[in-house]
């Protein structure tokens, strides 16, 4: 199990980066245009990725800053959001390297943003959400790129598997 959450921390990093490469060429008021995702923008979307990465990762592994806002906006300027959620990535790729077969059935107590009672765990499923939870607004993302009338994106595991990166993993 260990193995595969190693190829997806990969896979989160190699897709966030193309989903930023994509980003970085948008006018400030296409990346701030409501385009009718669930947090609106491209920018509200990124922000809200990167603020629930924190969050996750502040339940996984009890350090760093975590907003206390689904919705919170950690950097209103793209350069800024492309720096942390690159940061990010890299303190996501490390923790999960550090992960031993005993740890991912071990189980984690949080308490929800959204709702203040405490839930129980295991890991290894919190850790498949974080993931999957990327993935889905990855795709929003996309939506809203490809509404601005940017190229698609080739954002599939499949896709990652077949360049060097993914490659590494492959067993």
């Amino acid at each position: 199990m260990r193995n595969h959450f190693m190829m997806m921390a990969d896979y989160n990093s190699w897709a966030n980066r193309l989903v930023y490469e994509a980003a970085s060429a948008l006018s400030d008021d296409e990346f701030r245009e409501n385009k009718g995702a669930f947090f609106g923008s491209l920018c509200g979307t990124l922000n809200h990725l990167l603020a629930t990465d924190r969050i996750w990762m502040r339940r996984f592994t009890g350090t760093g800053e975590a907003p206390n806002r689904l919705d919170a906006v950690l950097h209103e300027d793209f350069a800024a959001l492309a720096a942390a959620r690159r940061a990010e990535d890299i303190r996501i790729i490390d923790w999960v390297s550090g992960l031993i077969e005993e740890d991912l059935r071990g189980t984690i107590t949080y308490t929800p943003v959204s709702n203040p009672t405490p839930v129980s765990q295991k890991l290894s499923p919190a850790l498949a959400h974080l993931f999957n939870h990327q993935t889905h607004h990855r795709g929003q993302c996309h939506m809203i790129l490809t509404s601005l009338g940017k190229p698609s994106l080739s954002l599939d595991l499949a896709f990652f598997q077949r360049t060097p990166e993914g490659r590494r993993h492959a067993a």
